[in-house]
């Protein structure tokens, strides 16, 4: 008889998941023993990394990736990973192994206690198989759960002892269908109400890159001619950022974000909560006179938003069938919505974040992928990086630091593997940059062409702009002097420059971009705080 093993790695190979992203335990390696050839293990050194390594592999080959924990010590360690992920929306099958059954009751050394509990609520279903016989079937479920919309993760907590004992020949395997189409009368009423609007303004959500639906996107702004705005905190780049009706990125105050979208009578939203505000500025939630219509695929987002009316639907299979409904308007014609690059300041010493980001956009290659953790420099970064591609941005949706380094490794594995071979420029904070800095470890051992640039300012400068909105003055701990991030770096085998000048950073660049693997490019730059909003 097969064992539990065969069965469920059998079933993996059906489903296309023959990549693990893990830290081996010992109560992992039953799983792990005698692994599969035609199976890829790609190893982190620390649980964190190992689910960001995961999500940027997801997210770039649009498929789930196994993820394996060390029991309950190590999904503790993963956990602000795993936040980031389930609001990324990214599929991912958590595993961790359990203590064995045969001590169990007497919960001995690494037993994960309340193993269901421990990831919730950042996991859309938890559960550790009542048998040995239905751990297969588990991650059939599993797979069914986490990329049925709203996807996002999953979690198996796995004793030890289940994977070799016998079990019958069974083979769970079966297809899922993993979009929803919207209800053909609320669709038509919507369609409606834009027809019938004077004057209305879309904003575009991270769900549209998802979906796969640029294009159908573009077609429907314009067909409205109608301004797009991207929602606040948007993780993926929902259209195109050179567009002639493309108008910004919205501000995530309440006040703020309805001041912006003033005169317009109708805001529909696809693909977006409404919205992701903070920090709190008072305000209206619409501007006088406006109505709001929202389009998501996850129910939870459209039961919490605080005004409008919802249609729970794919955004791509929306944004299709609502175009030959639609009415096309004449062009808006005038100059584009959005204002030119700035021109910035190329004399300062250190660099502006802004000549930075002009310098590297100059250097970057007809294709790319921009990743970013670097909070307070996020302005000038949209400004300098007008992203006019699909699947060419990523950021997290969470807030919280730490995800981009690794996913930053994930993405750069998943171009190699797709053969797309896009070259992934990683903009960190020098703050950020230590939260998951084990990932460079991978970047390195798996030779992933990614491109980390660190803007060295020696504080925590979104924090500082948060104190002068707030009137928080002397708060401690948002300096960080003393750090060596070049010996950091090259400590974990990266290509490493300390580049103090545009020449510098163009020459660094450039031979990162021509070596392959991984590299690391420190620049300070100048400490000047903006404006939060």
């Amino acid at each position: 008889m097969p064992t539990v093993k065969d069965v469920t790695f059998a079933l993996l190979r059906k489903l296309g998941l023959t990549t693990i992203v893990g830290n081996p335990g010992s109560t992992e390696e039953t799983f792990l023993k005698n692994f599969p050839a035609d199976f890829r293990y790609v190893m982190a050194l620390q649980e964190a990394s190992v689910v960001g390594v995961a999500d940027g592999l997801s997210q770039g080959l649009r498929k789930p990736v196994i993820v394996n924990v060390h029991t309950g010590a190590g999904l503790g360690n993963a956990m602000g990973t795993i936040l980031t992920a389930y609001q990324n929306k990214t599929p991912l099958i958590l595993t961790a192994g359990q203590q064995t059954r045969e001590m169990l009751l007497l919960e001995p050394l690494l037993t994960n206690i309340e193993a269901v509990n421990m990831p919730r609520p950042w996991v859309k279903w938890s559960y550790e198989p009542a048998r040995a016989e239905d751990v297969p079937g588990a991650f059939m479920r599993a797979y069914a759960t986490a990329m049925q919309q709203p996807s996002g993760p999953v979690f198996l907590s796995l004793p030890l002892d289940d994977w070799d004992k016998e079990m019958p020949e069974t083979d769970p395997y079966r297809t899922i269908a993993t979009r929803q189409g919207p209800d053909p009368v609320r669709l038509a009423e919507f369609a409606a109400r834009l027809d019938a609007s004077r004057n209305p303004v879309l904003v575009y959500g991270a769900d549209i890159a998802r979906a796969g639906a640029w294009d159908a996107g573009i077609a429907l702004a314009e067909q409205l001619q109608a301004p797009v705005w991207a929602a606040p905190f948007c993780e993926r780049t929902p259209f195109p950022e050179d567009h002639p009706l493309f108008a910004g990125a919205l501000p995530a105050a309440i006040g703020p974000l309805s001041e912006k979208l003033a005169g317009h009578d109708l805001l529909t939203v696809v693909g977006a909560p409404v919205f992701r505000y903070y920090p709190y500025v008072p305000g209206r939630y619409l501007p006088d006179g406006a109505a709001l219509i929202q389009v998501s695929d996850d129910p939870g987002m459209t039961a919490k938003a605080p005004v409008g009316d919802s249609l729970v639907a794919d955004a791509g299979l929306f944004l299709t069938a609502a175009l030959p409904l639609l009415t096309r308007r004449p062009p808006r014609g005038g100059a584009p919505l959005r204002p030119p690059v700035t021109v910035p300041d190329m004399a300062a010493s250190p660099l502006t974040p802004a000549a930075l980001f002009a310098t590297l956009r100059a250097c970057c290659p007809e294709d790319f992928i921009l990743a970013e953790e670097s909070p307070s420099n996020v302005p000038q970064m949209q400004d300098h990086f007008r992203i006019d591609k699909p699947d060419a941005f990523y950021t997290f949706a969470s807030g919280g630091l730490g995800w981009t380094m690794p996913a930053a490794v994930g993405l750069a594995l998943a171009e190699k593997e797709s053969g797309r071979n896009r070259p992934v420029l990683c903009l960190m904070g020098d703050g950020s940059f230590q939260y998951s800095v084990q990932s460079l470890y991978t970047a390195v051992q798996e030779k992933a062409h990614v491109i980390y640039v660190v803007l060295q300012n020696e504080e925590y400068g979104i924090l500082k702009e948060f104190a002068v909105l707030e009137e928080t003055p002397h708060v401690p701990g948002l300096d960080l002097p003393g750090l060596d991030i070049v010996s950091l770096a090259k400590g974990y085998g990266a290509r490493t420059t300390l580049a103090k000048t545009a020449a510098d950073v163009t020459a660094a660049f450039k031979n990162a971009v021509a070596a392959q693997g991984a590299s690391v490019i420190v620049v300070p730059i100048t400490r000047q705080l903006n404006s939060l909003l």
